[in-house]
């Protein structure tokens, strides 16, 4: 009983002692007279303290956390070295692609071509295929106007759909009547200073893109920034080049008319953002507008 009261009275004289007000004056030292007071405690000037305290460490996290200063923070990576990791993974999975494939090249030199087997049949560096797609079988729809029209005009030399008879005379890029390669929305058009030398067009999933004119494959390939790209050679030194497809349905060499399948669109390579073609037209190693010639709606 007695130790409870003591402790009692200790803490009382404790509590006493920090809330004890102190009177804090500045005077002047001339004329001694009181130019500012304060009534102050214990308590009070441990709150001040304490909140001045939290109000630095507030403001120096906020301004660490919206600057550059958390570079600096051992452990903490800058945005540049992100960046920097992400294209180098991006690299080394682009090299993982092709040294797979240079090996399966190489068993499949040995096993099927020296031993006489079929190689395109099984060929695993053939591109990926959809399952739901049966590309043996794609139908080439041609409205009705559309085959009156080629019915009319593909014995007429002035108007043929694909290649003109001009015994080496360029008439020009006018002379081609182009096959729309595909319908949908252009979302990016033609802009030289950009560096951008094609249309982008959004169209629906697994739409087939066609060959805008007679030709030759000159290229099928994967490359690391246009995915799945196709190219084809057409008459009076003109290029038509489509990207980013998700399947090719030619392969080098190969001969193909207006209107002929020749990719599946998707979103293959590094330089894409979502589905679509990229579409490009080079005349006499000059890059043109594409929506100038053909209309894609």
């Amino acid at each position: 009983m007695k130790a409870k009261k003591q402790n009692k009275k200790l803490f009382k004289r404790i509590f006493s002692n920090v809330n004890h007000k102190y009177k804090f004056v500045v005077t002047d030292e001339l004329t001694y007279e009181d130019m500012l007071t304060f009534r102050l405690s214990r308590m009070n000037l441990f709150m001040l303290i304490g909140f001045v305290t939290i109000f630095a460490v507030s403001i120096t996290i906020f301004f660490i956390w919206i600057t550059p200063l958390k570079e600096f923070i051992p452990g903490y990576a800058s945005v540049d070295k992100v960046y920097q990791v992400y294209i180098n993974q991006a690299r080394i999975d682009s090299l993982r692609l092709r040294y797979d494939q240079e090996v399966v090249y190489r068993e499949n030199f040995y096993k099927r071509i020296l031993l006489g087997e079929d190689l395109y049949n099984t060929d695993t560096i053939l591109p990926a295929r959809n399952a739901e797609i049966d590309y043996n079988n794609i139908p080439d729809v041609k409205s009705d106007r559309e085959k009156q029209l080629r019915k009319k005009w593909d014995n007429v030399n002035d108007y043929d759909l694909v290649y003109s008879n001009n015994q080496g005379v360029s008439r020009g890029i006018g002379q081609f009547v182009f096959y729309t390669p595909v319908r949908g929305t252009i979302t990016n058009g033609f802009d030289a200073l950009e560096s951008h030398f094609g249309v982008d067009i959004v169209c629906k999933n697994n739409e087939t893109i066609k060959s805008t004119l007679d030709g030759r494959i000159i290229f099928s390939e994967w490359t690391y920034q246009g995915g799945y790209v196709i190219t084809i050679q057409h008459d009076d030194d003109l290029i038509s080049i489509y990207k980013h497809n998700s399947t090719l349905l030619k392969k080098q060499g190969d001969i193909v008319k207006a209107g002929d399948p020749i990719a599946i669109v998707g979103n293959t390579g590094n330089l894409t953002s979502g589905q679509h073609l990229h579409f490009e037209l080079w005349y006499k190693n000059n890059a043109v507008n594409p929506s100038n010639f053909i209309t894609f709606k």
